[in-house]
């Protein structure tokens, strides 16, 4: 094999780029936006001018009882008294013409605060985005000024948890729906029964609950009194229960209790009726309109049953005027014209049935990065809005594996960050599907990227603010960007090295055949092939990947990471074949240099696993719940190299390599550390403060103010010039050279305004000849 880097003639150019940074300093764009963001965001929604502070709030008219007295608990809690000369707040009941007008909901916050509804559920959803936009200082409350008028585009907007493989507690349960009702969720499927246990108390048959039948959680389900306190709690916050006992598949724990052998036991259809019949006994149709009945993946000969048996507890669940769901793909039905459809994995619904979308949307699949990108860009249903047949999405958290302790699932599982991200899509709609970013961040310098930007800018506000003490695995991720090369063809050799090893140059030639890096791609991690076969870098099966980038850092320190290769699913097992041995990242061989130093994997608690290892629970595998990586950083720029192989016996071809900041355990940005990529960077400047709205400054006697401009080049940049546009024409500053971070000073005429400040950037750059 012949390796070695490519050498080009090079000449200098000259060329000019205006970075579009136009800051005008009154009225650029609304502050209150990004300091008081609404997930999921409105249809419609103007924000006004300035903030509306208060000491105490009044409401003086209210058509829904139990929406005020929410507010008022509210309040309460957040140390706001009522009293007759408070904020006056009013919520009124009204017919409003838009889509699915019976959760929608007007919201006025001016000199007082008024809420439209037709519904109580509109009126909540309009108090869920009053506690959003909330805020305390000292011992008064702030709203700012808004309109809103909203309403949303489907009407199944749901969050699933598989409690039949683990148990989680009702105080742990409760905990999710409360969050969920805080995004606007209103369904909460509630998978019960699964091969190692049958979770839901059974008066008629107490052997289901029993240690013989129980293989994971032994003695752990739910009563039916603990059945009847979840859908009350979730009844409060306009969010239907969906209970799913899965059969005939999924029937391991069914069987043992019941000793029957297979499915086809005459038995087994009759028992089945019974609990049916039991479960709907214990909630009102109104309540619990709908029930799910699985049918999905009957894949061993003991779950095979008889032609008519799902039909007769379709008919029964019928009977007792609930509406029948399936799993799709599942057991198909002669004559089934009624059955809602559940989606999963990439199947299409019946035609004619009416549908609820869970393709692709199962946490214990995503990555807490990867994973937000597909969640944000997909379109639920695959169409701008639900219809008649169309009626929504579910976010599915399917924890397979066995795991130690109850709170592993929500640490294990991006369960927190994947509901918010997920609440956007299924609430506002989306107007297209982007598939080519379900495994990947769009380009840089694309409005598809910015729009992630914007949203991702939220999520941190959130995060912050609504989930301390939570865990949510999730930081900004835009500001990361990767040059990479490749895959060069090892030939199933992982262990083979590549002239990048060797040293960074622009291009190299492998066997005759030119590699160059690429432009620069965006994320905290990047699928090179994604496992389920969404767009990502290549289409190859094998080969090796090198990414570079380099990070600023102001000083010398050892800095925490998240550093990881060829993440697990918590799903079936290690399946991505077995887990590394001690002084292994993986079985690939991936390996990480910074400053030209290797970095050492971790120390393994559970070294050389085999891939069907279902019962031995997580602990270290993924990178966001083990103890983060430290590396040694200079002050200064630091380079990054890693070395990413695939072979055939793997299943997924990725790398995260952020710098994290953990506390308290949560986990938040590092602001003072700063990503380049090293080849094919347009200059670009990144500004980190500049004049702000309303802001004042001191003038001296000639009326002159100084202010700062700082910020960071992405690359060297032999010249940043600034241009002033003022009121009475143009002033030019003088250009500065720069190379990382800067900062500028500016000086303006103190009682002018309209200021647009306007960065052009020289560089010489160096193409191939």
């Amino acid at each position: 094999m012949k390796l070695g880097p490519i050498k080009n003639n090079f000449k200098s150019v000259i060329y000019f780029m205006t970075l579009n940074l136009l800051f005008v300093f009154n009225g650029y764009a609304n502050p209150l936006e990004n300091k008081y963001p609404i997930i999921p965001g409105p249809q419609e929604i103007s924000y006004g001018k300035g903030e509306l502070t208060f000491k105490t709030i009044y409401i003086s008219a209210s058509n829904f009882k139990n929406e005020s007295d929410l507010l008022r608990t509210f309040f309460k809690n957040e140390g706001i008294k009522e009293a007759s000369k408070g904020l006056k707040i009013q919520i009124i009941k009204e017919h409003l013409s838009v889509d699915n007008p019976d959760e929608a909901y007007r919201l006025s916050i001016d000199y007082d605060i008024k809420i439209w509804a037709s519904t109580e559920r509109g009126a909540y959803y309009a108090i869920k985005t009053l506690q959003q936009v909330f805020r305390k200082h000292a011992k008064e409350g702030v709203f700012p000024k808004l309109e809103i008028t909203d309403w949303p585009a489907f009407k199944i907007r749901g969050f699933m948890h598989d409690n039949g493989r683990n148990f989680q507690s009702v105080a742990q349960l409760k905990e999710q729906i409360e969050v969920i009702s805080q995004y606007k969720y209103n369904v909460f499927h509630w998978h019960l029964t699964d091969d190692p246990g049958w979770r839901l108390e059974s008066k008629l048959y107490p052997q289901l609950q029993s240690e013989a039948a129980t293989s994971r959680g032994k003695g752990k389900f739910y009563t039916q009194d603990d059945f009847k306190d979840i859908v009350a709690f979730c009844k409060a916050r306009h969010i239907t229960v969906i209970p799913e006992f899965d059969i005939p598949g999924h029937s391991e724990a069914f069987r043992k209790a019941m000793g029957f052998e297979s499915m086809k036991d005459e038995k087994a259809l009759p028992t089945l009726l019974d609990l049916f019949d039991e479960l709907c006994d214990l909630v009102s149709a109104e309540d619990m309109p709908y029930v799910h009945i699985g049918t999905d993946e009957v894949r061993n000969r003991e779950e095979y049953v008889e032609d008519g048996f799902v039909k007769q507890i379709m008919e029964r669940v019928k009977s007792r005027d609930r509406e029948v769901i399936v799993w799709m793909e599942g057991i198909e039905v002669k004559g089934d014209s009624t059955s809602i459809n559940q989606l999963w994995a990439q199947f299409n619904p019946r035609e004619g049935h009416r549908f609820i979308d869970s393709r692709a949307n199962y946490i214990n699949h995503l990555d807490p990065f990867a994973g937000m990108s597909r969640l944000f860009f997909q379109q639920p249903c695959r169409q701008p809005k639900g219809d008649s047949l169309a009626l929504g999405g579910i976010l599915c958290a399917w924890p397979d594996n066995n795991v130690a302790n109850e709170r592993d699932i929500l640490k294990q599982n991006p369960i927190y960050p994947s509901i918010v991200f997920y609440a956007d899509a299924i609430w506002k709609g989306r107007k297209e599907n982007k598939l080519d970013y379900w495994a990947k961040l769009p380009p840089v310098n694309t409005t598809d990227l910015q729009e992630f930007k914007a949203f991702e800018d939220k999520v941190i506000v959130h995060r912050d603010l609504f989930f301390k003490g939570k865990e949510f695995p999730y930081i900004r991720q835009t500001d990361f960007q990767w040059n990479v090369i490749g895959p060069f063809p090892n030939h199933n050799d992982v262990s083979l090295s590549f002239p990048v090893e060797d040293s960074l140059v622009a291009a190299y030639a492998v066997d005759g055949k030119n590699y160059k890096w690429s432009e620069p791609k965006v994320g905290g991690t990047l699928h090179l092939k994604h496992f389920f076969g969404f767009p990502a870098l290549t289409t190859e099966k094998t080969g090796t990947f090198y990414a570079t980038t380099e990070i600023y850092s102001p000083d010398d320190r050892v800095q925490d990471f998240w550093v990881g290769f060829q993440g697990w699913s918590r799903s079936g097992g290690r399946r991505i074949g077995p887990f590394p041995d001690q002084g292994q990242w993986h079985t690939t061989h991936p390996k990480i240099w910074v400053n030209h130093l290797e970095i050492a994997p971790p120390v393994w608690k559970q070294p050389n696993l085999g891939t069907k290892t279902d019962e031995i629970p997580f602990i270290d595998e993924d990178y966001f719940y083990r103890a983060p990586t430290k590396i040694q950083l200079k002050k200064g720029w630091n380079t990054v190299l890693l070395k990413i192989p695939q072979d055939d016996n793997s299943w997924k071809w990725m790398f995260t390599c952020v710098p994290v900041d953990i506390k308290n355990n949560g986990v938040k940005e590092v602001n003072d550390l700063i990503f380049r990529p090293k080849f094919n960077v347009v200059p670009k400047v990144t500004l980190n403060s500049f004049p702000k709205d309303y802001q004042l400054y001191a003038r001296d006697k000639n009326n002159k103010a100084r202010i700062e401009i700082s910020g960071t080049a992405a690359v060297s940049v032999d010249s940043l010039i600034t241009r002033v546009h003022g009121v009475k024409g143009l002033q030019t500053r003088s250009a500065i050279a720069i190379n990382g971070p800067f900062s500028m000073p500016i000086e303006i005429e103190a009682l002018k305004h309209n200021y647009t400040i306007e960065l052009f950037v020289k560089k010489k750059m160096k193409p191939k000849s």
